[in-house]
């Protein structure tokens, strides 16, 4: 980590978001804005070259192609070091449990106060975990346990992506892997879940706010 600025990477697909947030953080004297990306292809690339110069990434969930999770994951596997906060309009239970399994050190959502933001960085940096209110809220009044907890992160990874009407040809592109491994994924999550087909999954989806009408 830098000696005196906290190093940030922001990826997320609204370039007026993006362009908010930069402005936010650059206000703050101990923090910098390193590079700014629309897509988790992009940022992946990206820290290929200069994972160096980067401290924390920030990012979305929801993007073009690739998902906040899978680059978090990628970014877990590869460079264990950098910190991870979400910054979503996602603030359902099983969205933010997914996070933190796939490695983020903090979640806030984008109706948070923006004063919370400086905050999370810096509660990150001091190796604390920080969640915004409005996260701890849902999770507190979330069920014990449901059947989408017992899928795995790729499985979960596929259910979102179904569940807003991508195709399996389009999920074995976006995740670069095989049409019958997607298949497969498919099938496996209708099992673990009970459904019967794509209205029955979209149905629980919209049931456990993991996607919106």
């Amino acid at each position: 980590m830098s000696a005196t600025r906290t190093r940030i990477m922001l990826v997320d697909d609204h370039a007026l978001v993006m362009a908010g947030y930069a402005r936010l953080l650059e206000l703050e004297p101990d923090f910098e804005v390193a590079a700014c990306h629309a897509t988790a292809e992009s940022a992946y690339a990206d820290l290929q070259r200069q994972a160096a110069t980067v401290d924390l990434v920030m990012l979305d969930l929801s993007m073009p192609g690739r998902s906040g999770l899978d680059l978090m994951r990628r970014i877990q596997m590869q460079w264990p070091r950098l910190w991870l906060l979400v910054c979503s309009m996602h603030d359902s239970p099983p969205m933010v449990s997914q996070a933190l399994q796939a490695g983020a050190h903090g979640f806030i959502t984008k109706c948070s106060d923006p004063a919370l933001l400086p905050q999370a960085i810096r509660a990150i940096v001091r190796s604390e975990r920080f969640l915004s209110p409005d996260v701890r809220a849902a999770e507190q009044h979330a069920s014990a346990a449901a059947p989408h907890d017992a899928l795995s992160p790729r499985e979960f990874d596929v259910f979102i992506r179904l569940a807003h009407g991508d195709s399996l040809e389009q999920i074995a592109q976006t995740l670069n892997i095989a049409p019958k491994t997607a298949a497969n994924l498919q099938t496996q999550i209708r099992t673990k879940l009970d459904l019967a087909n794509a209205t029955e999954l979209l149905r629980y989806a919209r049931q456990h706010r993991i996607v919106f009408d």
